[in-house]
Parts: structure tokens; C-alpha cells; sequence
């Protein structure tokens, strides 16, 4: 039986998602994190409403920290993976699960790369789009009708690939989607054309955080959203996290290579809501998913170990 761990994105935020965790002695994971940018992130974790994390930054910063609250409680309940994995800035999360990138480098990283990716959208707003029951070639085909306007943006699962470029592109491309017989296509609530060429300008201002940082091998492969492609050393990194910010989310192959290539049984979702275990359902069928949120979640992990 193998596990992998996967890690969620930007997208996946709520309400007091971290609240479980207060007075746990994990929370020491958000500690450390405002220790290492030099400001309070714990009301993140607490927020009232959505609306407390509707930019960027916020959002980012509260799913990251929330995920790896959970999994500072929950790693030594969790058989030892095969593999990590994590959805857009969950790849953060899980070169940091993994010992490849050290918490407080991983905090920085974060931050700054949610500063860049605003001030990018800010320069060159954007939106990003949901198209339901459409495969990767209908929606490439979709933004053919407006060239260097939209791309695809996520290969999320069979039936489930989402779009971005500007607003006028996307609504080119969702009228040439009708056309195409694509069912539905239905905005997402997100500041920018995240994973396209509208991101240029956030690559360039991240590859000197890059350079900086230090990568060690990590604790088991992880899978690249760029590439869905597995990698087990430290190096090779800096480039690929640039180029991640400009092209697609491979999700959808993401899940085909850690069952079919690394062998998982069975995958464990680290973090707030359950938005990839959904898209298991379809991405890996009949593959289980653990979702570990809450600190009830932890000891249930003792009863499917090898």
C-alpha cells in the first residue's frame, strides 16, 4: 500500500479554517512563520469571512499555513509516502512537507511570490474560467478564438479544465465554447490569469528569491505541476517554480503519475476542504482519499496503515 500526500491551492480558503487548530501543538508552524516575515498571520487563520481573504496574498499565505499546521499534527500518523504533491501553490507546500525547502524559506517564498503574481495581475488584469466537461484540446481550441488573449490554465481532471487570459479573451473563448459543445463555463473568483503569459512579469521579479534559496533532497519524490513528472533530487527546482507561474497546472497527469508510475493506493489530502478529492474522483478513480483537516481527522490514519 503506498501513500501520497497532496497538497491544495489557492481557491480552497474559508472562514476560520485554521481554527481547529488553536492551542494545538502544531500551531507552533504559524509561530514561526510570522517569526520569519516579521508580521501577524494568525488572524488569517481565524478570519470571519471569506472577504478577509479575498487578495492574493492573504488567501495564499492561509491555505499554505493551514496546510502545514495539519501536517506538522498529522506527519508521524501518515504512513511514509511515496510521493508529494501539491495543487498551484500547494507545490510550495509540499517541497516544504518534504524537508526539500526549509519552513522559513518556504514562508518567504510564498509571500513573495503572492506579491508578485498581484502586481502582475494588477498590470494585466485577468480572470480565469471553469470549463465543465471540456478535455485540454476543446479548451485549447476555445482559446484559439483569442489568440495571445487566453490559455489554459489547469488540466485539472477529465472533464474539468479551467482557462484564463484577459477579459476580453475569455469571453471570446467561452462564446467559441458553445460552440464547441463545451456544457458550461463558469468564472472563477480569482485576482488574476494565474499559469499563463500574463504572469511573465512575476516570473522575472521571483527568479533572484529563487537563486537565493537553498533546496535539499526531499523525503520522497514530488510531482511537478509543470511537467507532472516526478523528481527525487534538490536540484532543478528554482527553474521549474519560475515556469510554473507561466504555464499550465498538469494536475490531471499529476494523479496518473503518482498512481500509475509511483505506485499510490491511496492519497491523503493535508489541508482545508476536500476540492481535490473531488477532482480524484475523476482524476483517479477508485484511488481513496484521506482528507486530514481537523485534528478528529489524525487518529483514523492509524487504521489504514500497511
Amino acid at each position: 500500500m503506498g501513500f501520497a500526500v497532496i497538497f491544495p491551492g489557492q481557491g480552497t480558503q474559508g472562514a476560520g479554517m485554521g481554527s481547529p487548530w488553536e492551542g494545538h501543538a502544531a500551531w507552533d508552524v504559524v509561530e514561526r512563520a510570522e517569526e520569519a516575515l516579521g508580521e501577524p498571520l494568525a488572524h488569517l487563520l481565524q478570519a470571519e469571512s471569506a472577504d478577509d481573504l479575498a487578495r492574493t496574498r492573504e488567501s495564499q499565505l492561509a491555505v499554505l499555513l493551514t496546510s502545514l499546521v495539519v501536517w506538522e499534527a498529522a506527519r508521524d500518523a501518515v504512513p511514509t509516502p511515496v510521493a508529494f504533491a501539491g495543487h498551484s501553490l500547494g507545490q510550495i507546500t509540499a517541497l516544504i512537507a518534504s524537508g526539500a525547502l526549509a519552513l522559513e524559506d518556504g514562508i518567504r517564498l510564498a509571500a513573495r511570490r503572492a506579491e508578485a503574481t498581484q502586481a502582475a495581475a494588477d498590470r494585466h488584469p485577468g480572470r480565469m474560467a471553469a470549463m465543465i466537461g471540456a478535455d485540454e484540446a476543446q479548451a485549447t481550441e476555445a482559446c484559439g478564438a483569442a489568440p495571445d488573449e487566453c490559455w489554459m490554465a489547469n488540466d485539472n481532471a477529465p472533464g474539468q479544465v479551467v482557462i484564463a487570459g484577459t477579459p476580453s479573451g475569455i469571453e471570446r473563448a467561452t462564446k467559441a465554447a458553445a460552440d464547441l459543445g463545451i456544457r458550461r463555463v463558469m468564472a472563477l473568483k480569482v485576482g488574476g490569469a494565474f499559469h499563463t503569459p500574463l504572469m511573465a512579469e512575476a516570473a522575472t521579479a521571483l527568479r533572484p528569491v529563487l537563486a537565493d534559496l537553498t533546496f535539499s533532497t526531499p523525503a520522497a519524490p514530488i510531482v511537478s505541476n509543470a511537467d507532472a513528472r516526478p523528481y527525487g533530487a534538490a536540484s532543478g527546482w528554482p527553474d521549474r517554480l519560475e515556469r510554473h507561474l507561466v504555464s499550465p497546472v498538469r494536475w490531471r497527469g499529476c494523479m496518473t503519475t503518482l498512481v500509475d508510475e509511483l505506485g499510490a493506493t491511496t492519497l491523503v489530502e493535508v489541508g482545508f476542504g476536500s476540492m481535490l478529492a473531488g477532482l480524484a474522483k475523476r482524476g483517479a478513480p477508485g484511488v481513496p482519499v484521506l482528507g486530514v483537516a481537523t485534528p478528529d481527522d489524525i487518529a483514523p490514519l492509524s487504521e489504514v496503515r500497511p
